[in-house]
Formats: structure tokens, C-alpha cells, sequence
């Protein structure tokens, strides 16, 4: 049995962890860490991490880039393993990042969605095949209406890891409005949809002569995330100090 601590147990995620732990017989949520409590969880909350007295195996972080300096603190000190889930993290929180794990196991990934992270896996044996075969490389994703940022990070990292595989040699090319040429043959075009409720559509596609092949993820509610933070907390439990991401859980 994994014991887990909340950190940010009373946000969207965290409720939404809670709710998949109490379905898991493999993993328990043994305290929470939040701001503000109502008293709606079975197990103690705190204030804040350093104000937590209950021991546990690893930390799953859902919060808000403020909390995360104290979190690290708190994780390197105790040598407690954190699965970090908080984006928007300054250059300096990433380099603290870093220096806590050397003391501590800490997983961070673009995206805590298994299925994302097995799509990255297979998009480097694709690019590897198809774009030496004349593919051209399109990315278009979706979100709802009020996501501020595009492209979304996830596309991103979609794009770094066809790109990776292809030495680092394409393009990104967000917007052709201004453009009057061919497409170059090493670019990986990247568009961003905005509309209603959409969670989270991605597509990868690679056109070539006569046939496309297309790599879709589609995310129909948050609880993906969810369900990747708990299979990443059951991995890095007992894990050595150092960074560790998704692609170490699904292997």
C-alpha cells in the first residue's frame, strides 16, 4: 500500500485524486495539505507542508507555483519522494527543482496523462520512419474557450519529441497568414483551436504522397490527469533521489 500526501487536496485535482485513491486498493491518502479546508475528506488537512505530522511514502502535488518552494523544502529535508504536478513554475523554482532531486525522488512531466506519454514514446518511431519518406509533420489541438495560452504545452512536447528524434533539425511554424511559399519540407506546423468545453484534443498528423497517417489523443475529462499522478506515485515510491518523468512509468 502507497501512502500518499495532498498536496492542494481541496483544488479540482486533488478532489479528483482523492476520489480515485478511494477506488484504489493499491495506494491510500493518508493526509492533505491546503490553504483552505471545509472538512469534506476522510483524512487530516493541514495548513501547510512543514505543518504536516503525518508520515507517508511520496507527495502527489496538484497546488500553485507558490506553494511549490515550500513543498521542495519540506520533500529534500525529509528525503520524501513528489510527484509535481504544478505548471507555470518559475526559472528559479525549476532550478530548485533540480536541486531537490539530489536529495529527493522527483517526477515532473508536460503532461500527466498516460496515454499522452505513450503517444510521445510512439511519435519518435514514427517521425524516425516517416519523415525521411517525405512525411510532413502537422500538429492541431484543441481546448475549451478559456485555456489563455497556445499552443498548449502538451503540443509542445509532441512537437520536441518528433523533433528530438529528428536531430533537432525542424521548424515550428505557428501561423502561414503571412506566407507566400511552399512548405518547406523541415517544419512541423503547429495550430491551436479554441471553443466550448473541450478538455483536451490532440492530433499528430504526417501527410505524405498518397496516404497520411494520423496519431490522435482525445482527453474527455480531467480524471486522466488524475490517473497518471497515481500510477506515477506508486512508481517513485522508494525510488532513489534524482528526476524522473512519465516515460519512467510507462517504460
Amino acid at each position: 500500500m502507497t501512502k500518499v500526501i495532498m498536496h492542494g487536496c481541496n483544488g479540482k485535482m486533488g478532489q479528483t485524486i482523492t476520489g480515485l485513491a478511494a477506488a484504489d486498493e493499491e495506494i491510500e491518502i493518508v493526509a492533505g495539505v491546503d490553504a483552505f479546508d471545509d472538512g469534506r475528506n476522510a483524512y487530516p488537512v493541514f495548513k501547510s507542508m512543514d505543518l504536516c505530522t503525518v508520515e507517508a511514502d511520496v507527495v502527489i502535488d496538484f497546488s500553485n507555483a507558490s506553494a511549490v518552494d515550500g513543498l521542495l523544502d519540506y520533500c529534500a529535508e525529509k528525503g520524501l519522494p513528489c510527484v509535481l504536478c504544478t505548471t507555470g513554475l518559475s526559472e528559479e523554482q525549476l532550478e530548485k527543482v533540480k536541486a531537490a532531486s539530489a536529495k529527493t525522488a522527483i517526477l515532473k512531466s508536460a503532461n500527466m496523462s498516460l496515454g499522452i506519454n505513450m503517444l510521445l514514446k510512439l511519435l519518435k518511431e514514427a517521425a524516425g520512419v516517416l519523415a525521411p519518406a517525405g512525411f510532413d509533420i502537422e500538429i492541431v489541438e484543441k481546448h475549451h474557450n478559456q485555456k489563455v495560452d497556445a499552443p498548449s504545452g502538451t503540443a509542445l512536447a509532441l512537437a520536441d519529441s518528433i523533433n528530438e528524434e529528428l536531430r533537432d533539425e525542424y521548424e515550428y511554424v505557428y501561423d502561414r497568414s503571412g506566407r507566400r511559399q511552399k512548405r518547406p519540407k523541415k517544419e512541423i506546423g503547429i495550430s491551436a483551436v479554441r471553443g466550448g468545453t473541450i478538455v483536451g484534443d490532440h492530433d499528430v498528423i504526417f501527410a505524405g504522397a498518397d496516404e497520411v497517417v494520423t496519431f490522435s489523443h482525445t482527453a474527455y475529462s480531467k480524471a486522466v490527469f488524475g490517473k497518471g499522478a497515481v500510477q506515477a506515485a506508486k512508481f517513485l515510491a522508494g525510488k532513489p533521489a534524482g528526476m524522473y518523468d512519465m516515460s519512467d512509468v510507462i517504460g
